[in-house]
């Protein structure tokens, strides 16, 4: 091919050094613009589908509701599996989605579910309420305020905050506004139902009363010649007075409801899920930012539009800072823009050392240029600064450079001959740019599997891919274009008689490649006793699927017995914070009783509201506090709270999975999945990594049931719906109607007074009103019985199943414990009916089916490495001589994670993956070096010999470039062992390149000399 496009780039120089200055103004732009944030983002493929029918019991809801509903969930397209929980007259229903499924067929998706339950709304019972549908369940609010208040009642609190919502929702970036905690407000009418029937009164007729003076309808329109009149009738309820001053007319006099009941105003009884701040009860606004938005421009927005509502907030409400995202990213990013600059310095040391000071200016010069260049084009993707993204940048930083020191170093070399500056500059193209090419090719094929593995961890990684891929074609570009034009200003011949002859470094290669070459039938199995031995020595290397965050935040679980109501997990959560008050580890902490934290981070695994649980996210002052604070809680949750399931654990990273070790059991029977589970718990809890076992559900609840004689309450006028809603009504209380007071809407509740909201003791005796103005006890025609029923009630697919979880010793990995469990449970699973069955949960089956996902995309990643290779090499030995050096990364990758004591995890099996095209890309240049000297008419040794020390500098250059850039993120929790992965992997690897392939080479090609060019 004549074209050379170093040498039209150096033609047409005024035009290329335009183009360098607008790569330059364009990238520092896109420096400052791009959007920031902690994670990448990905799509929770999870639909929440919910329905209530009130009054039913576990079982009728699971058969007439869950069911019906999950048979029609079943036909949702890209369906991976349904998980259900039911309670007495409610079910939740999470429609999960396989991994595979893109994000832009999601909302069909989701528009498909929805119109598909519409369908078969009429199929269900009747009285269900919904269903109701949320596909907005991986919402992140990564800013969460707690407002307390002191000297002001909750109303106040609430006006305050619905205040500072409204001013907050116009701050730039703001998506939605969550409220925490709020507790609604409720007007009580509580009467005595004895004294209802003494004056003959009828409870419907009461109902009726207040609902027909409250109601809202229409009352005409007058239309006259010039205008139009609205009529309006009187007599809405404005608040809780006028209520009490409803008059009813009886026996021909008129009572004010205050004479025969109590009117008051309250909250909602029980009380809806709580938030704490500190251990002070708070109202919380949690605040998302839009997609694509900067998160840190959104903290400064939120934290000046707060200032001004806390300078006008009265003395007394205080808002205190919960979570902040903004804080976060910007330590996090500060912390790997650091490692960014301390690669950048590490590769221009090694440049200005090997190469001298004016071969390493021009690489000085082409990272900012490349830098710039890619920053400008992630500006134009969309991908943002985050976790992954920086990461990549790093780890592509090594990788760009190496094409701008192969050029340089070919330039340099050709100066050296004598050749003019214009020839030296475009030598680099002519010799070695397709080869390079190719190399970078093959490469960016080596990260394919991280841009198309179809799972949650494959899209939570995908801008590795993306920006690794950018980085390295723009490298290839700014060496042939740019670098060579920089040369050319910098570079100058060398002085005659200045040249050196080979230094230590070379001649020492040089001796150690014969004696290599010579006795080559000991060097090659030697390699690759070698590479077995790394082979059997890889399960040695504990697995991992992603690594817990180095956050400062705990997450405390509290899970009560199933049939706790939430006054009993209300007191626990008050006794976690009494003893977190003071401890000097803690800087601040929330808690949620009754139900989950919101997600104030995207990989946060989101808890339901029950009424059981509790939920307290602990911010320690730093790691180490943390991990302090950690030994201190679980400590204490055993000992101080033997009734409660708890939980310690840091924050995840990656996709959310939970508990770390998760056994599933599901069967027809759920009694029968339940002893199966009591006795699988035991075989968990043998393993010695196993420190806390628990339960997605198991206790049975007591139920009263009452046995109503219906020929004895049909003599008495009465029927089950009417003793059910008597008992509703004056036990539980039923809202009748509602008064409009200003933003809110206040249910109106009819209920018993205090003394006769009964307890279960005296439930024999509630008075129920008959015809003729009598009350009978309940206990005259009902009987009462006691049966034990399950609360709460899990399915997947359809099937119950009961999940044993199980949390492990801190510093210790799931897949550790779960292989130690493997036997047992293999044994176990044995001796179970038909029918019944125990599958793997938790991180080793999310790592499984993310492992599984990059396996599936592996065999096109060889497909792009073998093409590109054969288009380059045209041989099938070379390609074989290419490919051989490959996997013999493995040896140093198995070495570094051994001597690093480094967990083999997602992001350290992708490095390896990703190893495998930068070994490669090595291999190409040498064996196309080696095939350039036989064309000149050498022997197969000599040239073998010649192109190995001829290409040795630059390719040590280039590993020992990527092996030391990689420093600043080894000691990281989630590059750490994808970066000694790599280093090890690459080192081993590029020795092996210089003395193995050579040998490997001459051992397969016969001792001939090729006819001369």
């Amino acid at each position: 091919m004549n074209f050379n496009l170093s040498a039209w780039a150096i033609r047409e120089r005024s035009l290329v050094v335009y183009l360098m200055i607008i790569a330059v103004c364009a990238g520092v732009m896109a420096f400052f613009s791009l959007g920031r944030d902690e994670d990448p983002s990905f799509v929770i493929k999870t639909m929440v589908v919910g329905a209530a029918w009130p009054g039913a019991s576990v079982e009728d809801t699971i058969q007439q509701v869950t069911e019906r509903l999950e048979r029609t969930l079943q036909e949702t397209p890209q369906l991976d599996f349904l998980r259900s929980f039911t309670t007495a007259g409610r079910t939740t229903i999470f429609v999960n989605l396989k991994g595979s499924t893109t994000a832009r067929e999601v909302p069909d998706i989701w528009y498909h579910v929805r119109k598909s339950i519409g369908d078969m709304r009429g199929t269900l019972p009747q009285g269900v309420v919904g269903p109701f549908f949320n596909d907005e369940f991986g919402d992140t609010f990564g800013l969460i305020y707690g407002f307390t208040a002191d000297g002001f009642s909750h109303r106040e609190l609430r006006d305050a905050v619905e205040n500072a919502r409204d001013r907050l929702l116009h701050v730039p970036d703001v998506a939605k506004i969550e409220i925490l905690g709020a507790q609604d407000e409720r007007i009580f009418v509580e009467f005595s139902m004895q004294e209802l029937a003494n004056l003959g009164i009828d409870r419907s007729a009461l109902v009726a009363a207040l609902q027909t003076q409250n109601v809202v309808q229409p009352s005409g329109i007058i239309q006259t010649g010039n205008e139009k009149l609205s009529l309006q009738v009187t007599g809405a309820f404005g608040s809780e007075r006028d209520i009490a001053n409803i008059n009813f007319a009886v026996g021909g006099r008129m009572l004010r409801l205050a004479d025969i009941a109590t009117v008051r105003r309250g909250f909602a009884d029980p009380p809806q899920p709580m938030f704490r701040v500190n251990g002070e009860p708070a109202i919380g606004l949690a605040i998302s930012m839009r997609e694509g938005g900067d998160i840190l421009a959104l903290g400064r927005n939120i934290q000046q539009a707060m200032a001004g509502i806390t300078a006008e907030l009265p003395l007394g409400i205080e808002p205190h800072l919960v979570a902040d995202q903004a804080v976060t990213v910007d330590g996090a990013i500060g912390e790997f823009m650091e490692s960014l600059w301390q690669a950048v310095a590490i590769i221009l040391a090694v440049s200005f050392i090997a190469l001298g000071v004016r071969p390493g200016l021009i690489v000085a010069f082409a990272i900012p240029l490349t830098l710039a260049i890619v920053f400008a084009v992630m500006e134009v993707v969309d991908i943002d600064m985050q976790r992954i993204s920086l990461g990549a940048l790093i780890i592509a930083l090594a990788l760009m450079v190496d094409d701008a020191m192969t050029t340089t170093d070919a330039t340099v070399s050709r100066l050296a001959l004598g050749e003019r500056k214009e020839i030296a500059a475009v030598y680099a193209f002519k010799a070695y740019a397709f080869a390079m090419l190719a190399g970078t090719l093959v490469t960016i094929a080596g990260f394919v599997p991280v841009g198309f593995a179809a799972s949650s961890a494959g899209e939570y990684t995908f801008t590795l891919f993306a920006v690794v891929t950018i980085a390295l074609i723009v490298s290839w570009f700014v060496a042939v274009l740019f670098v060579p034009i920089i040369g050319m200003l910098i570079l100058k011949p060398p002085a005659a008689g200045s040249q050196k002859g080979p230094g230590f470094v070379e001649r020492t290669y040089r001796r150690f490649l014969s004696g290599a070459l010579t006795a080559r039938w000991v060097t090659i199995p030697v390699t690759l006793a070698a590479f077995a031995a790394a082979i059997v020595a890889l399960p040695l290397i504990p697995q991992q699927f992603f690594p817990s965050s180095d956050r400062p935040e705990l997450l405390v679980d509290l899970s009560l017995p199933q049939n706790a109501s939430i006054y009993a997990t209300e007191t626990a959560a008050k006794r976690l914070d009494a003893a977190l008050t003071g401890d000097p580890d803690v800087a601040r902490w929330s808690t949620y009783v009754g139900r989950g934290a919101i997600r104030f981070y995207l990989p946060l695994d989101v808890q339901m509201p029950n009424d059981f649980f509790a939920q307290a996210v602990v911010v320690a002052k730093d790691v180490e506090a943390r991990e302090r604070l950690r030994a201190k809680l679980v400590k204490l949750l055993a000992e101080e709270f033997p009734s409660v399931v708890g939980r310690v654990s840091p924050l995840e990273l990656g996709p959310p999975v939970g508990w770390p070790v998760q056994y599933r059991v599901s069967g027809p029977d759920i009694g029968q999945v339940r002893d199966i589970s009591l006795k699988l718990a035991e075989v968990v809890a043998s393993a010695p990594l196993i420190t806390e076992v628990g339960y997605e559900w198991m206790e049975p609840a007591r139920e009263v049931r009452i046995k109503v004689d219906q020929d004895q309450a049909r003599l008495l006028g009465l029927s089950s719906q009417a003793i059910s809603g008597v008992l509703n009504t004056m036990i539980s209380g039923a809202a009748v109607t509602q008064v409009r007071d200003d933003i809110y809407l206040v249910d109106v509740v009819l209920r018993a007074t205090d003394e006769q909201r009964v307890s279960l003791d005296t439930l024999r005796n509630v008075q129920v009103p008959v015809a003729g103005g009598r009350t009978v006890p309940l206990s005259q025609f009902a009987s009462f019985e006691y049966e034990q029923v399950y609360p709460l009630v899990w399915r997947r697919d359809r099937v119950p199943t009961l999940t044993v979880l199980a949390d492990i010793q801190a510093g210790s990995l799931p897949a550790s414990a779960v292989a130690e469990l493997t036997p047992k449970i293999e044994a176990f699973t044995k001796t179970l009916p038909a029918g019944y069955h125990v599958a793997i949960g938790g991180s080793v089956e999310e790592s499984a089916k993310s492992q599984a996902s990059v396996a599936a995309v592996v065999p096109v990643m060889l497909l792009i490495m073998l093409t590109v290779l054969m288009i380059e090499l045209r041989s099938f030995r070379l390609l074989f001589l290419v490919l051989s050096v490959g996997p013999l990364g493995l040896i140093g990758v198995v070495l570094a994670l051994l001597l690093s004591g480094r967990p083999l995890g997602f992001v350290a099996i992708l490095g390896i993956l990703a190893l495998l095209g930068m070994i490669i890309k090595n291999a190409v240049i040498l064996i196309g070096q080696i095939e350039a000297e036989r064309a000149e008419g050498k022997s197969v040794r000599e040239a073998v010999t010649d192109a190995s020390v001829t290409r040795f500098r630059p390719i040590m250059l280039t590993a020992v470039s990527t092996v030391l850039g990689m420093i600043p993120i080894a000691p990281t929790v989630f590059w750490g062992p994808m970066a000694f992965a790599i280093m090890g992997g690459l080192l081993v690897a590029t020795l092996l390149t210089l003395i193995f392939l050579p040998a490997l080479y001459l051992a397969v090609s016969p001792e001939t000399k090729a006819p001369a060019a």
